[in-house]
């Protein structure tokens, strides 16, 4: 059983599935969302924080994405890129969420939502990310792997 704050990040995903591709806006989804089975197990503080946050930063957020992409960002599916935002989010602004916590919840997320192997590609861009945006805690951490950009 999935718990509360990954039901909220799979929402997320969801709504900005939904934004990215439709361009709804936030309250539309927002009301999509709730009435999808299980919405009332996710965690409403952390979804309506990713949500929001991801919407109103988007173009700072796929700023930080850019140099960690091998493509550019409209290349991406649209799976990906609302992981990778979701992800970027976390990292940047969830400081209180260890950055191996957010990233393997970014894999699992692709692992059910994304293509086949999309899941090894939003693991090297955001293992990259977070070597930049959270660098004290990945430099802290013995099992962190030591690849660099």
């Amino acid at each position: 059983m999935k718990n509360s704050r990954r039901l909220a990040r799979e929402f997320a995903v969801q709504g900005l599935y939904e934004w990215l591709l439709a361009g709804n806006d936030v309250r539309a989804i927002e009301h999509r969302l709730a009435e999808v089975k299980a919405f009332d197990k996710a965690d409403r503080p952390l979804l309506d924080a990713i949500l929001n946050g991801v919407i109103r930063a988007a173009g700072d957020l796929d700023a930080r994405l850019a140099p960690f992409l091998d493509r550019p960002i409209a290349a991406l599916s649209p799976v990906e890129h609302a992981v990778l935002l979701v992800g970027t989010y976390e990292l940047v602004h969830r400081i209180d969420t260890p950055y191996r916590v957010v990233i393997n919840e970014a894999v699992e997320l692709t692992k059910v939502y994304g293509g086949t192997d999309g899941h090894k590609y939003v693991n090297g861009v955001l293992d990259r990310l977070a070597a930049e945006v959270r660098a004290i805690e990945v430099e802290a951490d013995p099992r962190a792997t030591r690849l660099r950009h």
